[in-house]
């Protein structure tokens, strides 16, 4: 059995001015992967052909031990997946949209749905179209939370909700992976929620792979070195990431902070943030 429970390897697929490039990671089980990037880097693609709602051009994905490099209905039923949004019909209540699904999944658990119901304080005879955009959201993770699921994959799903609901669903997603055969992928633009959450970050820009690391050695590992101009010609280019020119002299995206701090003593060394990262990678100069 593979210790994996999602691995995607070679993934390409092209569009009229797009191309999302080969890209592969993994999602171990019993963590959580997130998937950043800016918008249009590939993120929603990524998940979208991972899916099979578009077709890929050439790559494998493998889920949950599946040996075939398709999604057949046992692996469905095996996934909990929630987008950006509302994707039940809005006429619906909860009450109606549990007699909807228990007759799509095989392993539906109207028990534990009624319960993430009352637990998020959302109304079983409310009509879906009543709902808040937080409260949708958390109907989405209750239905992907009620059959049995054990990989989510999350598609900007805390995008434009209030810190308050979002620290709710981080909660639920770090309580579903404590079980160890559970896992979760989480694409996001919001980097301080993967902070709390993620075990390792996929990082996509303009469609390629730029990293797989864990999230500690992110924020422990990598720094930003800041330096006047005239000092910038003296540092050895092999430190160099990435580095940005400002006003008052340069910015430096550098790993192994502490052994760069001992080499450069003079240079001022700041701890980083996700965000740090992704914005020296877009923004910053090779």
């Amino acid at each position: 059995m593979s210790d994996y429970a999602l691995k995607v390897e070679n993934l390409t697929k092209k569009y009229d001015g797009f191309l999302l490039d080969k890209v592969s990671f993994y999602v171990p089980k019993g963590n959580i992967v997130g998937l950043i990037g800016e918008n249009g880097a590939g993120k929603s693609t990524t998940i979208n052909t991972m899916l099979e709602i578009v077709q890929k051009d050439s790559g494998d994905i493998y889920i949950l031990d599946s040996k075939k490099n398709k999604i057949d209905n046992d692996i469905r039923e095996r996934i909990g997946v929630v987008f950006d949004g509302n994707n039940f019909p809005e006429d619906l209540t909860p009450n109606k949209l549990n007699n909807v699904l228990k007759a799509i999944y095989k392993n539906w658990e109207e028990k534990k749905f009624f319960e993430l119901l009352e637990k998020f304080s959302l109304s079983k005879d409310k009509k879906i179209k009543k709902f808040s955009r937080g409260m949708k959201m958390k109907l989405s993770i209750s239905v992907a939370l009620s059959h049995k699921a054990e990989l989510l994959i999350l598609d900007e799903a805390t995008s434009g909700l209030d810190p308050v609901v979002r620290d709710d669903i981080l909660d639920i997603l770090l309580d579903f992976v404590q079980d160890e055969t559970h896992s979760i992928l989480i694409s996001s633009h919001i980097t301080s929620d993967l902070e709390k959450v993620a075990d390792y970050i996929v990082f996509i820009h303009e469609g390629k792979m730029i990293f797989e690391e864990t999230k500690d050695n992110l924020i422990y590992d990598y720094g930003i070195m800041k330096c006047k101009q005239k000092e910038f010609d003296s540092i050895d280019k092999e430190d160099i990431i990435r580095f940005r020119k400002m006003d008052y002299g340069y910015e430096i995206l550098v790993k192994n902070k502490k052994e760069l701090e001992r080499k450069y003593p003079n240079f001022i060394m700041d701890n980083i943030k996700i965000e740090d990262i992704m914005l020296m990678y877009v923004k910053g100069e090779k």
